[in-house]
């Protein structure tokens, strides 16, 4: 008789054991969360990351915490940085912009 009852008892185990791992697979399935970079999209480095820092750290931001300028610190160090890549690339094109030509149709 103890075998019987000790039987159904590991069945009984063996089947919610079963049942809990079926429910757990499916809804780990449905709850992944990675995103896939797109065609075409670049995934930014961590190398990326630290060379705009020091970029912008060369133009006068200075990353402190609790900053209670932020985010306009950062979006005018920003736009000293971009008005610092226009002048060197009007420098490296002798100032002269390259007209952008429509196609005709």
């Amino acid at each position: 008789m103890k075998s019987n009852s000790l039987n159904r008892l590991v069945g009984q185990s063996a089947s919610g054991s079963l049942i809990v791992s079926a429910v757990l697979m499916a809804t780990s399935a449905c709850v992944y969360a990675q995103t896939s970079v797109g065609t075409g999209t670049h995934q930014i480095t961590r190398a990326e990351v630290r060379n705009e820092l020091k970029e912008l750290e060369a133009v006068g931001y200075r990353p402190i915490p609790n900053d209670l300028y932020y985010p306009d610190d950062i979006q005018a160090a920003e736009q000293r940085l971009e008005a610092k890549h226009q002048a060197e690339k009007n420098a490296l094109t002798g100032g002269r912009q390259i007209a952008q030509t429509k196609p005709t149709p």
